[in-house]
Parts: C-alpha cells; sequence; structure tokens
C-alpha cells in the first residue's frame, strides 16, 4: 500500500470507531480481516495512525475546526506527524486509493491553525470532564503534562537479575536499538517510530530464557521503591498477570517468602507460566475460592504488601489512548471504592514495623494522595513514608529523581513529561508500633 492509501485506511478505521462505537482494537482488527492483502507493514502504520489520531483527537479537530474523521487525520498529521500543509496536500491529492484532494478551508487551518489559544483539555487532548482533576494535580502545566501523556511510549524491558545482567543483555539486544533506561538500573528502552511495528521481544533468546520481561520503566521503579529485601514474607496483594510479582522476586534473590493472589482469579492465569520461566523459587500463587480469604493465614505478619491498584489507567494513556476518551465518571466512583477496600484488607496483614506500597498507574489525585489522607484517617498506627527515605533504593540517581517528580506529603507522582515513564503514583506506609 501507498503511504496515501494508508491514510484512507485510517480514515476508513476511525469512521468505524465512530460509528460502531466500538474500541480501536477491534476495529483494527475487522479491518485487517476484511482487507488480507495488506501487509504486516501496513497494518502496523495504519494502526500507528489511528492511534495517533486517537491521541491527539481534541487537538487535531480544533486546528481543523472541524471533528470528521478526516479532519482528525488531516490534524494529526499537522500536529503529531509535524507535516506541513504541502506535505499533507501530496498525500491527499485525490488520486486512486488516496484522499479526496485538501479544499482551500482544510489548506489554510492547516497552514494558520495551531493549539496555542485552545483550552487546556485541548491542548492537552484530554476529555473536559477531568479538567479539574488534573488542575489539581498539575496546575497551570495541566496542559502540557496531558499532552507528554498522548505522546507514543517506547517499549521498557526488565532486566531479571535471577537469570541475567543488563550489560549482557544490552549487548545482546543492540540489534533492536536496546539502550540503558534513565532511571531504573534494571531496564533497557526500546524506542519506536510513528509507523514502527513492536518488535518480536518473545522471539528473543534473552526472553525465552527468562532474562528479560517487557515492563514500563515507572513499574520498574514502583517495585523498587517498595524496598523488598531478601528473607522477607512479601504479599502481591493484585499480582494480575504477575509483572511486579516478577520484580519482586529478583529483588528478594531467591530468599523469604512471595505470595501473589488477586481477587479476580482469572487475572492469574500468565503467572505461573512466568514465574517459571524467570527461574522463580520462592513463589507461592494463591487463588480465591469462593469468599473465603485465600491469605487468613498471615494476619498482621507481613514485612510487605505491595498493592498495584486497580486504578483509572490515567497515567498509561500514551500505550492506550483509546481509554482515556471511553472513560466515565462513573468508571472512577468504581475504583475508588476497589482501592479503599484492598487498602484496608491490606493493613490486617501488615506486622508492626512491616510496610504497604501502594502504586497506582494513575495521575489523579482522588485515586493517590486523597486515598493515602483517608486512610491513615481510617489507620491511625500507620504512617507514611517520607518520599525523600522512600527513594534512596535508587542509590546516585536519587537526588536526580527527587528533582523530577512531583512529591507531596503521601507519596511521589512520575510522569511522561518529568520522568520519562507512564505516570505512577507510589507511597510507602508503615505500621507503628
Amino acid at each position: 500500500m501507498t503511504p496515501a492509501a494508508r491514510l484512507s485506511a485510517a480514515i476508513e478505521v476511525i469512521e468505524a470507531i465512530d460509528s460502531q462505537r466500538v474500541p480501536a482494537a477491534k476495529a483494527l482488527k475487522e479491518w485487517g480481516t476484511a482487507h488480507r492483502f495488506a501487509g504486516s507493514g501496513d497494518r502496523a502504520a495504519i494502526s500507528g495512525l489511528v492511534y495517533d489520531v486517537l491521541r491527539r483527537q481534541a487537538s487535531s479537530a480544533w486546528i481543523m475546526d472541524d471533528d470528521t474523521p478526516r479532519a482528525r487525520l488531516l490534524g494529526m498529521l499537522r500536529r503529531e506527524r509535524e507535516l506541513d500543509a504541502d506535505a499533507i496536500a501530496a498525500l491527499c491529492d485525490g488520486s486512486r486509493f488516496a484522499p479526496e484532494a485538501l479544499s482551500d478551508a482544510e489548506r489554510a487551518a492547516l497552514a494558520s491553525r495551531t493549539v496555542m489559544d485552545a483550552p487546556a483539555h485541548i491542548a492537552g487532548d484530554y476529555p473536559e470532564w477531568l479538567d479539574g482533576y488534573l488542575g489539581e494535580v498539575f496546575g497551570g502545566d495541566r496542559a502540557a503534562e496531558a499532552a507528554a501523556m498522548a505522546s507514543r511510549a517506547p517499549l521498557d524491558l526488565r532486566v531479571n537479575t535471577l537469570k541475567a545482567k543488563r550489560e549482557k543483555v544490552l549487548g545482546s539486544l543492540r540489534h533492536l536499538g536496546a539502550s540503558a533506561t534513565p532511571w531504573s538500573p534494571l531496564g533497557l528502552r526500546i524506542a519506536l517510530g510513528a509507523d514502527a511495528r513492536n518488535p518480536g521481544v518473545h522471539a528473543e533468546e534473552d526472553f525465552i530464557k527468562g532474562g528479560i520481561e517487557v515492563q514500563d520503566e515507572g513499574s520498574q521503579l514502583a517495585a523498587l521503591l517498595s524496598g523488598a529485601k531478601p528473607g522477607e514474607q512479601v504479599i502481591d496483594l493484585c499480582a494480575g498477570a504477575g509483572g511486579k510479582t516478577l520484580a519482586l522476586a529478583a529483588m528478594m534473590q531467591g530468599r523469604g517468602r512471595l505470595i501473589a493472589t488477586d481477587h479476580d482469579k482469572r487475572q492469574l492465569a500468565p503467572i505461573y507460566e512466568r514465574l517459571s520461566r524467570a527461574g522463580v523459587h520462592n513463589a507461592e500463587v494463591r487463588t480465591p475460592k469462593g469468599d473465603s480469604d485465600p491469605l487468613s493465614d498471615i494476619r498482621a505478619s507481613a514485612d510487605l504488601v505491595l498493592i498495584d491498584a486497580p486504578c483509572t489507567g490515567t497515567g498509561t494513556w500514551r500505550r492506550n489512548p483509546d481509554a482515556k476518551w471511553r472513560m466515565r465518571p462513573g468508571a472512577l466512583e468504581v475504583r475508588l471504592k476497589g482501592q479503599v477496600e484492598v487498602l484496608d484488607r491490606a493493613a490486617s496483614y501488615v506486622k508492626v514495623g512491616g510496610r504497604i506500597a501502594y502504586i497506582t498507574c494513575s495521575v489523579l489525585p482522588l485515586e493517590n494522595g486523597e486515598q493515602i489522607r483517608k486512610f491513615i484517617g481510617r489507620h491511625s498506627d500507620f504512617t507514611v513514608t517520607p518520599p525523600s527515605q522512600t527513594a534512596s533504593v535508587l542509590w546516585d540517581k536519587t537526588d536526580d529523581f527527587l528533582a523530577a517528580v512531583y512529591m507531596s506529603d503521601e507519596g511521589l507522582l512520575m510522569t511522561p513529561r518529568r520522568t520519562g515513564t507512564d505516570g505512577f503514583f507510589v507511597s510507602v506506609l508503615q505500621k507503628k508500633a
């Protein structure tokens, strides 16, 4: 397919998303099934175009002063891909398989309109109903912070120190363009271009042998900030597929007791194979059965309970731009209730002197600092560990990291704009005597 034909295909997919109200992944899959002539490179390029339109949906429509699928695509080419009006016109020339030629109004909009005077939610490309929440945490920087959350994320990997060393894996993955992450001592990063396909990491020998796992650097740092140590009894209370369980296991160096569980046993399905591949031998997976508590024997005895809390995922918008436009206030309320329940549950498992590491991939204060303040109000026997102390596990990078993140009395917040990671909030709470 020609670049122009890919644009036409992307417009078709966006029209399907709008008219059928389906997730982008479903619309792209259905388009691919109906157009089997399109090669893998074509499908990757079309997918990239569609997701970039979703990333810049509001600002692209603003630039074009029009909210049609075609207008949003044209606006995205100007805003995200930084093509000028002439370059866009060359792609949209009305020839076979190409989009129709630009109108005078479209050409004028592409040449003159910007988001300079747009409202914050337009310039930052987020739903207007979230403006107050983002303003509470970012203030006048909310448009810039949200715009950074709309950029395409790199592919980050975590080196499993139970089986490999970063220097060696860095060399073996050099052909993929891998480089060391700036903050995590365990991370590797592969930058991805606009039309790039995700590299086949799962076919690499380092992955097959358990030496690496796909994990955003922010998620790696969140696990490190929990301070898990060899010999401790550690619970991963919302383990899901096991990403942070694996990170905790490596931090514990195979010593101590690691228990992974989740209220939704379906989420735990991938964890067994992942633990085996990673060479983890001190982990136990406990699957909930009915209304019984799978951790009933661990009352007030855990050194650390890690909560990778179910949340709105606002910090991961750059990986899932479709989600931000589908998010509704009711979903936030559900998540807030679940966070209260899991925090209170965690408190019952922690021994005196033990810790809770509360983590969200959200930037919303209701899910982060406010949850911690309310928790302390309900559990006066817990206190927040100062973020400066929590971050000391990063050794020589601690000062620079603390200067980059947003710090509060309740914890610290990473963002794509400040740390180059997904958005993650981390708070470590200690149980007093």
